[in-house]
């Protein structure tokens, strides 16, 4: 301390050592001190000489500043001192000296070098920028002391973490991509720039702000990080906490922070309009009646809410997402919220033609906004509709230029891809529909047009066009047009009296206006090509134009009158003889010359103004002289200027070959319609013939299915035709045997009928039998209830119910045994009853009678007609086993009847059983009772039976019972 107090004191002896001397020391004494007391004051003391010796401070002290904050985590003090003497030396703004009342270090003398960054001087503050980009790439050289600030930001400590927020910003403001592209690569750097805006603190919370509007800028990358780290909620938070479009200074920067994240950014723009934000846009735009004193934070603030609806739906946005924005726009109010603030009084005139242009990128291409923009009545008396107005603006000389331009903008949003809307305005023009007692669109229209103000000439002009633009009805239409010149004279059409105001020599602006309009009014449209040629003064006048020359301000307009003859050759449809195609081509070739035409019509496209207007479709212009071209006519320039080029060129035999190529390919173009139909004809065809093929594939192997299974029924019939085949062969073989071996075999067919008809006998006793026991159980069940009712429930009673219910599914169960037992017995049977026939046959003893072989034979005979019989009996033996079949699927289904009984049964025997205990409860009761009442009479000296003497009666009657059972 000694040594600051020698060096900062006031002794007046001695030599005053200079700013860099002076400096060098506080370095040293940084660099060298080993007392963290003794490295703060010479920090502190750097940063009072900072901004005074803002070079020496920054080439010596740099390096020494950023190993304090590296070594010297632990003192917030320092570090505040070292992040704000980094500050000075690299900020470039002109910043207010800060009280700081601990800093004990007096000025110095100015004898050493000095840079004021401040001073007025352009050259100063030029060296002074230079300065702080120099110091900004030393300290950005090593890309770990950007990291090292970022993790200072996590500090919480006021003195760092403020002081970190404006180094960072600097750096930024000075060197913005290089030092976005370390933030990028750091780990959570974003993340943790973001977590200012949720600091408690506004001073960081706002300055945070500006830190990152600087990282924000031109960045799409770290735009889309910090717009997915949900700024957009955090933000629109702030600005609603801030009192919206009434906030301050706050509001402002959130507004300028959003706009860096949503311009010509399609993914946050996407993630905007997902997130429902836009809904929250809508409070921002709602003014009150009284609209007047608005303070100038509050016209900034509004300003720029504007422009970021603009940005959503900005026609160099995609189309698909354009219109995204518009529908949501539309459904959640907003543009009905803008066009009150477009009818209301009292709005200031900027943020008025701010507002106006806002509407018009909403409706811009969104049929469903133009609807209803043009359902928008401003409130006068009587009501008039919001175009109406805005119109009267717009060719009113004495409404500022730029309202005027945003009027045109909205007219023509309005007309854009709206064929409705343009025939309404023409329609206005029309002499059916014109309303004296109003004032109409067309009237207004027709009344710039040929007012005396060239502006509102060229406004109205251009207006009208776009009334025209890709709609052919409607240019036919507004030929219809007849306007009243004076009285006595015959009324003149629209296009004609545009023709006679050009010939008049108006102002450039307002011939250009005019050219403009007929241009696009006669393209692709032959009949008003036919109306324009027809006036005689037309043509003459045009070449008269082309062909002179005339200085720089008259180019233009000949290069537009060379554009409107070459659409009078490229689209004439010859019908007047005096101006076919080939007649305009020769008159061009002698009054003007090809080569010389050409030139002419290239001088659009070589205007300086030509390429501004083709760069968006807003009209903006700096002052009312330059505004001579629009945005779609420059689009048809582009468009017919190589072609009327190439007509003009041709000769009559190339446009004799051109039309029989045309004629060709319009009979090509007819073929291959008639193809293309008749393609989409087999197309279908072949659709519903695959389907076809489906379904009758699928049928197919149904019936292949179908198929198998018969053919396998129709073996299984074979096989057992050859098995009665073989056994009526083997009879006819044995004709020869007795009578007895062939009553034999027919008395062991009959054993076999006789067996399966004793089947058929004993299942059907067994399904009787299931019957009967149903119902002797349904009966019991009733007896049961009856029982339960009358509360009889003696114990005896529920073990005889027990034992029938076990009964009768030991019953069941033996029947079902018994049915399984003689289905296999049957099939037994069967086989037996073959091989007993075949030992029968081999068995038969040689014995044979000639006496009885005509009866044998006679006998054989009436066997094979009892076999064929015995077959129809077979075959009404397997339908009558179905039967049976059916008959124990019902049986077997009553089982399960039986079984559902049971259980309910066991549940009521269950009550019973408890009913029982409860009696034997009361039986206990009763015998104890008894017991006393025979030991009373016992005492009393009364005779009384015992309960042995009366169980021995009991089982000796019993045993008499059995014995009468048994005999």
């Amino acid at each position: 301390m000694n040594f600051f107090r020698g060096v900062m004191g006031g002794q007046a002896a001695g030599p005053q050592p200079s700013g860099a001397e002076t400096i060098q020391k506080l370095c040293d004494r940084v660099a060298s001190s080993t007392l963290l007391e003794d490295r703060r004051d010479a920090v502190r003391a750097l940063k009072s000489l900072s901004k005074k010796y803002r070079m020496e401070v920054g080439t010596q002290a740099m390096d020494h500043l950023i190993n304090i904050l590296q070594t010297d985590r632990s003192d917030s003090e320092i570090l505040g001192y070292a992040l704000d003497t980094l500050y000075n030396i690299i900020c470039n703004d002109e910043e207010e000296e800060q009280d700081e009342s601990e800093d004990a270090v007096t000025p110095l003398p100015a004898s050493g070098k000095q840079k004021n960054v401040s001073m007025p001087d352009e050259a100063a503050q030029k060296q002074a920028d230079d300065l702080g980009a120099q110091f900004t790439d030393q300290f950005i050289q090593d890309p770990e002391h950007v990291t090292l600030l970022l993790t200072l930001l996590e500090e919480f400590d006021f003195h760092v973490r403020w002081p970190g927020v404006k180094l960072l910003t600097a750096l930024l403001k000075n060197q913005g991509p290089q030092v976005q592209g370390i933030i990028l690569v750091s780990p959570m750097g974003v993340s943790r720039l973001m977590d200012l805006l949720a600091d408690s603190r506004e001073v960081i919370r706002n300055d945070g702000l500006l830190l990152l509007q600087q990282l924000t800028k031109s960045n799409a990358a770290i735009q889309k990080i910090v717009a997915f780290e949900n700024a957009f909620e955090r933000l629109l938070d702030i600005i609603t906490e801030e009192g919206s479009s009434d906030g301050g200074i706050v509001v402002e920067d959130c507004l300028l922070l959003l706009l860096n994240l949503l311009k010509n950014n399609s993914s946050n723009q996407n993630f905007f309009k997902e997130g429902s934000y836009i809904q929250r846009m809508k409070p921002w735009f709602e003014v009150g009646d009284d609209n007047s004193g608005w303070s100038a934070q509050k016209v900034t603030n509004l300003h720029l809410m504007l422009q970021l609806v603009r940005v959503m739906v900005s026609p160099v946005n995609s189309p698909g997402a354009t219109a995204s924005c518009q529908k949501s726009m539309y459904q959640c109010g907003l543009l009905q919220q803008l066009c009150t603030i477009l009818m209301a009084t009292g709005v200031p005139a900027d943020i008025l033609t701010e507002t106006i242009n806002t509407v018009s990128e909403v409706i811009r291409g969104s049929q469903v906004n133009q609807d209803y923009f043009a359902s928008v009545n401003a409130p006068s008396n009587p009501p008039r509709p919001a175009i109406v107005v805005l119109l009267m603006s717009m060719v009113n000389e004495r409404q500022p230029f730029v309202l005027r331009c945003a009027v045109l903008y909205c007219f023509q949003c309005f007309l854009y891809k709206n064929q409705k809307g343009q025939g309404e305005i023409v329609a206005t023009l029309l002499p059916s529909t014109i309303d004296a007692n109003s004032i109409s669109a067309g009237q207004l229209l027709c009344g710039g047009l040929f007012s005396a103000d060239s502006l509102s000439n060229w406004c109205a002009a251009v207006a009208l066009a776009h009334a025209l633009q890709d709609n052919l009805t409607q240019k036919e239409q507004l030929l219809r047009v007849q306007l009243a010149t004076s009285l006595g004279k015959p009324p003149v059409s629209l296009l004609q009296q545009c023709t006679n105001i050009l010939s008049q020599g108006s102002k450039v602006q307002t011939r250009v206006g005019l050219l403009m309009l007929l241009c696009t009014w006669i393209s692709n449209c032959p009949i008003a090509v036919t109306h324009f040629l027809h006036n005689q003064e037309n043509v003459p006048f045009l070449t008269a134009q082309i062909s002179e020359n005339l200085g720089e301000d008259e180019r233009l307009v000949q290069g537009l009158c060379a554009l409107l003859l070459g659409i009078c050759i490229y689209y004439n449809d010859n019908s007047l003889e005096n101006y076919t195609k080939e007649k305009l081509k020769q008159l061009i070739e002698k009054r003007i010359g090809k080569e010389n035409f050409v030139e002419k019509l290239g001088f659009i496209t070589k205007h300086e103004l030509y390429s501004r207007a083709a760069q968006k479709p807003q009209p903006v212009f700096p002052s009312p002289e330059q505004m001579l071209f629009d945005h779609e006519f420059t689009k048809l320039v582009k468009e017919l200027e190589g072609v009327i080029t190439k007509a003009v060129h041709k000769s009559s035999e190339e446009e004799k070959k051109e039309e029989e190529v045309k004629k060709t390919l319009e009979q090509h173009d007819n073929i291959v319609t008639q193809y293309k139909e008749l393609i989409r004809e087999q197309d279908a065809q072949i659709q519903e013939l695959k389907e076809q093929v489906a379904s009758m594939t699928t049928q197919n192997e149904q019936m292949q299915n179908t198929v198998t299974q018969q053919l396998s029924q129709i073996q299984q019939h074979k096989d057992q035709y050859n098995i009665l085949k073989l056994k009526l062969g083997k009879d006819n073989q044995s004709q020869s045997n007795s009578q007895g071996e062939s009553s034999q075999v027919n008395g062991l067919q009959t054993e076999e009928l006789t067996q399966l008809r004793e089947e058929v006998e004993e299942l059907r006793k067994q399904h009787s039998l299931l019957q009967t026991q149903l119902s002797d159980k349904d009966a019991l069940i009733n007896t049961l209830r009856s029982e339960k009712a009358e509360g009889s429930a003696a114990g005896s009673d529920n073990t005889e119910l027990l034992k029938e219910l076990e009964a009768l599914r030991s019953q069941v169960q033996s029947q079902s045994a018994e049915i399984t037992q003689m289905k296999t017995e049957r099939q037994e049977l069967l086989r037996r009853a073959e091989a007993g026939s075949s030992d029968a046959v081999s068995s038969s003893d040689g014995s044979s009678d000639a006496a009885k072989i005509a009866e044998v034979e006679s006998r054989l005979a009436a066997q094979t007609t009892e076999t064929e019989k015995l077959k129809e009996e077979a075959k009404s033996l397997s339908q009558s086993r179905a039967e049976l079949e059916q008959q124990l699927a019902s049986a077997n289904s009553t089982v399960a009847i039986l079984q559902t009984e049971k259980t309910k049964l066991q549940t009521e025997v269950q009550e019973s059983k408890k009913e029982q205990d409860d009696l034997l409860m009361l039986l206990a009761d009763q015998d104890q009772k008894i017991h006393s009442l025979k030991q009373r009479l016992k005492d009393l000296g009364e005779t009384v039976d015992d309960e042995d003497d009366l169980d021995a009666r009991d089982q000796t009657d019993d045993d008499y019972e059995e014995d009468e059972d048994e005999d």
